[in-house]
């Protein structure tokens, strides 16, 4: 019986990584419990698994001066009749035979160690991917649902659902291929941790980026702000801290080499990139790019409404098709963007 617990100890925590002092607590405490139970008492037994594999179960009582747990605690009086020379603060250790646990209490530890063990084990998940929270990861397309459109990814061994929501309008996930998903949130639930996963969310465009370019990485190149419409359209506004090092130049790379690996790992996806500023004129313009801009006129800083005169034939591109560069040309900025037409008799306040 020893040699078998010894040898399940180390099998657990060879396959599954489990630590055998864990599991040796675990095991003590699920000893403890049944035996708690088989005697009737809610406190006061404990359990010990030697070297040898040997459990060593006993009754602990704490020597108190007025008892509050009487499964746990004794008088002075009553202790001293068992030991003279017992004091106030002192425990006293009666050992209990193992084998008065009997069946019931036997299935009782099988039950609790399982419990255990999947606690153990839930409890390493959840803090792998916590550690991993807010960051992209390489996911195994393993199956996807017909009916819902879910998809079931594998990460590290270890399934998790990407709802169909949070994946790319349109994009086909192959069973057996790889991706690319963004852990958007981690919970620790009763079924265990729940993973959030997303190819949707602008967090993963930021990630992509400083996978992909060394200045948005170490931290030369900014990314102050993203608007995106997945599986159409991505804004990104950028700024460097470094004088020598262009922002737009840097995330797009030699031959545009960097931007359009990220936009493959997005499934096509289109990247804007324009220049962030402090002047919320030179801003708003870049953000409607590629779209000419005539002027920007600031109606209200407290609203944040600014107007935009564009050359007539210039209107249907800085709007964009059913409103989605402006859209997110007003997401990227956080102004409200009134766009009109340049007929030639229109006056800015601001011309550029």
């Amino acid at each position: 019986m020893n040699e078998l617990l010894r040898d399940a100890i180390k099998l657990f925590e060879t396959e599954r990584g489990i630590p055998a002092e864990l599991l040796i607590e675990k095991l003590n405490n699920a000893v403890a419990t049944a035996a708690r139970k088989e005697f009737g008492v809610k406190g006061g037994i404990f359990c010990e698994l030697d070297d040898e594999y040997e459990f060593h179960l006993s009754r602990r009582l704490d020597v108190v001066e007025e008892v509050e747990e009487p499964d746990s605690q004794v008088t002075l009086e009553e202790a001293r009749e068992e030991k003279p020379d017992a004091e106030l603060g002192d425990v006293l250790v009666y050992p209990l035979e193992f084998k008065n646990l009997g069946r019931i209490a036997a299935q009782s530890v099988k039950h609790i160690m399982r419990q255990g063990i999947r606690d153990i084990e839930q409890e390493r998940v959840l803090k792998e991917m916590q550690g991993k929270n807010k960051d992209i990861v390489s996911a195994k397309i393993v199956s996807v649902n017909p009916q819902t459109g879910d998809a079931t990814v594998e990460i590290n061994g270890r399934e998790c659902l990407l709802p169909k929501k949070d994946q790319i309008p349109n994009e086909r996930l192959l069973p057996g291929s790889y991706t690319k998903v963004y852990i958007a949130d981690v919970k620790s639930t009763e079924k265990g941790p729940k993973v959030m996963l997303s190819r949707v969310n602008p967090g993963i465009v930021r990630r992509l980026f400083e996978q992909e370019v060394p200045e948005v990485y170490d931290g030369s190149v900014e990314i102050r702000s993203i608007a995106r419409e997945a599986g159409s359209r991505t804004k990104i506004a950028v700024s460097s801290k470094d004088e020598n090092v262009e922002p737009i130049g840097s995330c797009i790379g030699p031959k545009g080499s960097r931007i359009n690996q990220i936009i493959d790992l997005m499934g096509g996806e289109k990247i804007d990139v324009v220049k962030y500023s402090d002047n919320p004129v030179e801003f708003i313009s870049a953000a409607l790019s590629p779209a000419q801009i005539v002027s920007v006129e600031i109606l209200d800083e407290e609203t944040r409404s600014a107007r935009v005169t564009v050359p007539e034939n210039q209107l249907s591109l800085a709007i964009g098709n059913k409103g989605q560069n402006a859209r997110l040309a007003a997401r990227l900025t956080g102004w409200k963007i009134d766009i009109k037409p340049y007929y030639g008799n229109y006056q800015p306040m601001i011309q550029l």
